[in-house]
């Protein structure tokens, strides 16, 4: 667990080191920040499904995905169960918001994912150091723009990477090129949802679309067994 370890203290260090500046920032800056990160996220995950899409196995995979996990998510009330504790806040609740695009950011990527693996199997945590670099860098952008409260992405990340480490030491190396690249079209989608949100084109109330991210590992391993 050392290189997760190593990486969710990277999330924290940016995310201080980030709310610091924020502080000092004119509110003519913040708000180009805002435009800047909501363009980032948009233009990746649009890069990321057209990335994924020509080698995904399940063409329809995606779209069940997303209506059945944005149901879920729906009938669980993530955005609204989220928004409710963020709006007590004077940013107008827009850590949560940020929080969601961390995540997404921190958590859907290939080193992120099968960093575990190699870190259970190998004990080779350089997928997950150089995660944990890239991470620093975005963490600090991101908690400028929406604050230090950005270091409780670093808990989400930590449980992420933490379950896919216990599952691998479990049943060993379950993740495969079709589940990474299914997995990958989903998350490249709420990732540009998480854009479009904070560019307020759309408010597409990403959290509730979180559940979708469950489905593909979960096809994939069952589709495995047949």
């Amino acid at each position: 667990m050392i290189g997760t370890l190593v990486n969710t203290g990277t999330i924290i260090a940016g995310s201080l080191i980030g709310g610091l500046f924020r502080k000092i920032m004119s509110e003519r800056v913040n708000h180009a920040l805002f435009i800047a990160m909501g363009l980032a996220a948009f233009g990746l995950g649009i890069n990321t499904v057209v990335q994924n899409m020509p080698n995904s196995t399940f063409p329809v995979l995606f779209i069940i995905s997303l209506a059945l996990g944005g149901a879920i998510g729906t009938l669980l009330d993530l955005d609204g169960r989220v928004s409710r504790i963020t709006s007590k806040r004077s940013d107008g609740g827009k850590l949560g918001e940020g929080i969601v695009t961390g995540s997404l950011l921190f958590c859907v990527g290939t080193l992120s994912i099968l960093g575990p693996v190699q870190s259970a199997l190998y004990q080779d945590h350089t997928f997950l150091f150089t995660n944990a670099t890239l991470d620093l860098v975005t963490a600090m952008v991101l908690a400028s723009t929406y604050g230090v409260g950005m270091v409780l992405s670093s808990i989400i990340l930590f449980c992420w990477q933490g379950s896919i480490y216990g599952l691998t030491l479990l049943v060993g190396n379950f993740i495969t090129d079709t589940m990474m690249c299914e997995l990958g079209i989903v998350g490249g989608f709420l990732i540009a949802m998480s854009g479009l949100g904070i560019l307020e084109i759309k408010d597409c109330k990403t959290l509730n679309f979180i559940p979708s991210l469950f489905i593909p590992p979960i096809w994939c391993l069952i589709y495995a067994q047949f």
